[in-house]
């Protein structure tokens, strides 16, 4: 299975365990508002606020591509201010496991 499906599935699932198997232990989120940084504790609490909440959906996430260095994906988020955004994700993968994230996004009318 591939990170992507791994990851995929695991937020369909709620499952943030599986989620941060996924994560290397010296991950590194960087975020496209202020290029604020957050390590894999900050970007779990994130992404375990987002998941647990029905105000953060994702639409038609897919992978783009995807080898033993680098994973890129897209999807379509709203946010619970009634904003979405297509937001782009880089990944950096280190032995496995995505070492670094970085995303631009789009802000869509």
């Amino acid at each position: 299975m591939s990170i992507f499906e791994k990851q995929e599935t695991a937020m369909e699932n709620k499952d943030l365990e599986t989620y941060a198997t996924t994560l290397h232990d010296d991950f590194e989120f960087i975020m496209h508002l202020d290029s604020s940084k957050k390590n894999k504790e900050e970007a779990m609490e994130m992404f375990t606020f987002m998941v647990n909440s029905d105000d953060f959906v994702t639409h038609d996430s897919r992978c783009l591509y995807e080898n033993d260095e680098a994973m890129v994906t897209h999807g379509v988020m709203s946010f619970p201010d009634g904003t979405k955004e297509s937001v782009l994700a880089f990944m950096q993968i280190k032995d496995g496991q995505v070492i670094r994230m970085e995303t631009g996004a789009t802000l869509l009318p």
